[in-house]
């Protein structure tokens, strides 16, 4: 919804990049191409991208999941931090977008860290529970379809370890969540996990104002 940290002026946000952000040259290259489409806004922003990879780095995450895939900026980003055995299952349902984010992966030298599967992420996501994969995994992003927010919570839930780490993108909404008049399915939504979260005792839980909002969710 919004490529960079909302709430921040752009000179002072020009300034976070500048002493902060260390983008490889390869995910900027993709960063460029991406603000060409006519949904560039999907894409998260560079400084939402390495607190990701550090978030990895820090837990030492070796198994992950990612639910939205789009051109793949997330999965790269993650996929960069993870060690030389480190796997994503990347859910999507867009063969135009991912293709885009194939072409990337490979000239990282990532692409077999990522396993795409192109199908609806619920189904993905049962068939990983259902394979004995619950209790697997290090590290989830989710960031796709916002109605389906809580039924991708649910079963990362099951999929994470414990301690484990669970990342929800676009919890702010570019600020629709504090506007009444905002009554679509989607804000309805995020506005229902962001309630659900905060009340959760399964986890710890924090949400950052980084770009257009991120809630980390830890499976205790």
């Amino acid at each position: 919804m919004s490529p960079r940290t909302i709430g921040l002026p752009a000179p002072l946000y020009d300034y976070l990049l500048s002493v902060s952000v260390r983008e490889p040259p390869v995910l900027a290259r993709l960063r460029a191409e991406t603000a060409k489409l006519t949904m560039a806004m999907m894409q998260i922003g560079p400084d939402q991208g390495q607190f990701m990879r550090l978030l990895v780095q820090l837990i030492g995450a070796k198994r992950t999941i990612e639910v939205g895939v789009f051109t793949g900026y997330s999965s790269l980003s993650v996929a960069l931090g993870l060690p030389p055995g480190g796997r994503i299952i990347a859910c999507d349902v867009s063969e135009e977008w991912t293709a885009i984010a194939r072409r990337y992966w490979t000239k990282a030298g990532v692409a077999k860290k990522i396993d795409l599967r192109l199908a609806p992420a619920t189904r993905t996501l049962d068939g990983l529970i259902k394979a004995k994969g619950a209790g697997t995994f290090d590290f989830a992003f989710i960031d796709a379809d916002k109605a389906n927010y809580d039924a991708y919570y649910e079963r990362c839930l099951k999929l994470v370890r414990k301690g484990g780490l669970i990342a929800i993108d676009n919890v702010l909404w570019d600020g629709a969540v504090i506007d009444p008049a905002k009554r679509d399915a989607d804000t309805r939504a995020i506005r229902a996990l962001n309630r659900k979260l905060h009340k959760d005792k399964r986890v710890d839980v924090s949400m950052v104002p980084i770009s257009d909002g991120l809630t980390l969710a830890r499976k205790r």
